[in-house]
């Protein structure tokens, strides 16, 4: 497991240490929900797009719930934005991912993701 480097903002790193963390201790209403933005704005290949920051603490719990190891490959951090690109380990192997943050007011505000939908449900995603 890598972790984000230093560099990385703040809202970020906790962001990562959710995902990795399971689902056991997993609070869609609590410390995750407090790292995104009322209307976060969200793009994902099975989502499609969506506004609201509630549906996406519902949505990423069948990603945490079966994400065993992530390893960080690369990350580039702007003043209100970032991108990380990492490989997660699910129970059918590794699927490499790719997340587009906008970050204002210390919140995650907009949030484009990345990866091949068939590889993801194939390895065990939800």
């Amino acid at each position: 497991m890598s972790t984000l480097s230093d560099g990385a903002p703040g809202v970020l790193q906790a962001y990562y240490r959710i995902l990795r963390a399971g689902i056991r201790t997993y609070d869609p209403g609590g410390e995750f929900r407090t790292l995104l933005a009322d209307d976060l704005e969200f793009e994902g290949p099975l989502a499609g797009k969506r506004t609201g920051a509630e549906g996406f603490c519902q949505g990423v719990k069948g990603f945490i719930a079966n994400v065993m190891d992530l390893r960080v490959i690369q990350e580039v951090h702007g003043l209100h934005g970032s991108a990380i690109l990492y490989d997660a380990q699910m129970p059918g192997g590794t699927v490499r991912f790719a997340e587009f943050f906008s970050i204002s007011d210390g919140k995650i505000a907009a949030l484009r993701l990345h990866y091949d939908a068939a590889d993801y449900t194939r390895k065990g995603g939800r």
